[in-house]
């Protein structure tokens, strides 16, 4: 077990925690890692003895400063932090962790003698996850870290699960190297275009996240389809519309890809009800899904393909104006795409 012990007194509980087996929790493989943060010894002392005997490995720190390096060092899965330390307190500490994107997972329990309301809303703040007042009682500072612990494992599962669809609709991107930086494009101009259309952080998530993911069911296509340089026949244009729906099922098991499956969808449905798969009309169609489309379709007429040249930013702001009058487009959507990019002074669309 390794544990970081600063005096005779920590060498001395430390010794006593190593001759003893936790009766209360059982771990798998390695324990999980506490840091304790705090600038008096005894405080620390106590904290690492009652976490040991429950089967946790402790690590300690005297300062925020020593905290944030043992952080980087020892990847601890949750952190027992002091507010009230010399040079670096505790919730400047927090702010700094839950900035970072490699630690801003780690639970952090704030333990503070302060008990005042002030105190509990600046902590929460700066992305504190809990709040243990001094001195603290032995089995809630336990089922504290034991339900803390737990979430941050199965936010890490979460987080392995996106990331593992993130990496499947990379390698669909580059069975096609005709598409180039597709999705990258995607991506920027959707946060771009939904902060002009005021969207909430968690829709410019989504449209973000739709970027990569929207045609992750292209997984499921083969090739010969895929790939065919000439036109498809109706069949295999059958089989290529299916995308949509692998997509769904491929990304539905993750309650996080709530917001971004409606665009996996719906993002080839028309104004008119004459696309797929559904044959939405109107406002039927989700709304993510109606602005992802334009920015879609926008970045496929301004990049060149093997098929096509690319076509100017004017070209394709026309092409778009005719699909509306087609009715496949929203005229109110494109009219706000049109005055976004026109937005642009350096690409000078509106000087007519």
């Amino acid at each position: 077990m390794n544990i970081i012990v600063t005096d005779t007194h920590d060498l001395f509980v430390s010794q006593t925690i190593q001759t003893q087996k936790s009766t209360v929790n059982t771990f798998d493989s390695d324990a999980p890692r506490i840091l304790v943060v705090d600038d008096h010894p005894m405080n620390r002392m106590t904290a690492a003895a009652l976490l040991g005997i429950e089967g946790y490995e402790v690590i300690e720190a005297d300062s925020g400063f020593t905290a944030l390096k043992l952080v980087m060092q020892k990847q601890p899965d949750l952190i027992l932090l002091d507010v009230m330390m010399p040079e670096m307190d505790g919730f400047q500490v927090c702010e700094l962790l839950k900035q970072n994107e490699h630690t801003r997972l780690i639970p952090i329990i704030f333990i503070t003698a302060l008990n005042d309301r002030r105190a509990r809303i600046r902590g929460i703040e700066t992305g504190g996850d809990d709040f243990i007042t001094k001195p603290f009682d032995h089995v809630e500072l336990v089922a504290r870290v034991k339900s803390l612990i737990r979430q941050k494992r199965l936010n890490e599962d979460l987080e392995h699960a996106e990331q593992v669809l993130f990496s499947i609709a990379r390698a669909v991107e580059s069975r096609d190297p005709n598409t180039g930086d597709h999705c990258e494009r995607l991506t920027h101009m959707g946060k771009n275009f939904g902060e002009h259309l005021n969207l909430t952080r968690n829709q410019i998530r989504d449209l973000m996240w739709g970027g990569y993911l929207h045609d992750i069911g292209k997984v499921g296509i083969p090739d010969a389809v895929l790939l065919k340089k000439g036109k498809l026949t109706a069949e295999e244009w059958d089989i290529m519309k299916q995308h949509v729906l692998i997509g769904e099922k491929i990304c539905q098991p993750l309650r996080s890809m709530g917001g971004v499956i409606p665009i996996i969808r719906s993002h080839h449905e028309r104004w008119d009800g004459s696309g797929y798969p559904d044959g939405l009309v109107a406002d039927d169609i989700p709304n993510l899904a109606q602005v992802f489309q334009v920015i879609d379709i926008f970045d496929a007429l301004t990049s060149e393909r093997p098929y096509k040249k690319a076509f100017t930013l004017e070209e394709a702001l026309a092409i778009m104006a005719e699909e509306t009058a087609k009715g496949w487009r929203n005229p109110k959507l494109i009219q706000q795409f049109t005055e976004f990019i026109c937005s642009f002074k350096d690409w000078q669309l509106c000087a007519s």
